[in-house]
């Protein structure tokens, strides 16, 4: 599997020569022009590196980059900014805001490549596990769907992301603090019990095609096991 770098940017000409010297480089490439669409696409695509433009329209880079710190599945994607913006006071902003380097427009083609290469370094090899599977539960991780049996599941966003992890160690217990840390991340404020609404939810798509296996740990937290009633039963 090749790296998929992103780009964000609303300068067609700059996006499509962006596009045509990653690929010379043996990444795949997917381009975003819109600032209220990006996290979204960042989110489906989950690229190794995204080239953030800092002006762009409906939301500013600097805004887009702190919801990417702020979300548990990207928010340790390295991101290049560029920008136009070359006073100190800006480029402090943006690495501030989160991204990990700055270059500023008009820059070399040949220097930003190398950078790409530099933030690359910091990511592991790209992921080879493509699904999860637990009894008769199968998560693809790849077109992000979840299957019982033959049957679909659809999910929202956010029970994906609990299903996934409880499935990723199969009887461990998560607490809801640690849930909410790592699911809904560290700077969005949610109440503890929000993570029972979307167990229940979660609860309510899978046991309509069979048994119940995910266990709640009364005042802890919660686990997918195959004894989920066990001692401490289910909320």
């Amino acid at each position: 599997m090749k790296h998929l770098i992103m780009v964000i940017e609303d300068e067609e000409a700059l996006a499509l020569l962006l596009k045509y010297n990653l690929e010379k480089e043996g990444y795949d490439v997917a381009i975003e022009s819109r600032g209220s669409k990006a996290l979204a696409e960042i989110e489906k695509n989950l690229p190794s590196v995204i080239l953030l433009d800092w002006m762009l329209p409906e939301m500013s880079g600097v805004n887009i980059c702190k919801l990417i710190r702020s979300k548990p599945d990207i928010k340790n994607t390295p991101v290049i900014m560029l920008t136009a913006k070359g006073e100190e006071e800006d480029k402090v902003k943006g690495l501030s805001a989160g991204a990990d380097d700055y270059v500023t427009k008009p820059f070399s083609i040949p220097e930003l490549m190398a950078r790409v290469k530099t933030q690359l370094r910091r990511v592991p090899e790209v992921q080879t596990i493509k699904e999860l599977l637990f009894e008769d539960i199968r998560m693809d991780l790849v077109e992000k769907k979840v299957f019982r049996g033959e049957n679909y599941i659809h999910l929202g966003p956010t029970e994906f992301r609990l299903l996934r992890m409880l499935m990723e160690t199969p009887g461990k217990v998560f607490s809801r603090e640690y849930l909410l840390k790592t699911v809904w991340g560290d700077n969005i404020y949610v109440e503890s019990r929000t993570v029972d609404v979307h167990i229940r939810r979660l609860r309510k798509s899978l046991n309509d095609f069979g048994p119940d296996y995910i266990r709640t740990v009364r005042a802890t937290g919660y686990a997918i096991d195959t004894n989920p009633a066990g001692e401490d039963g289910a909320e």
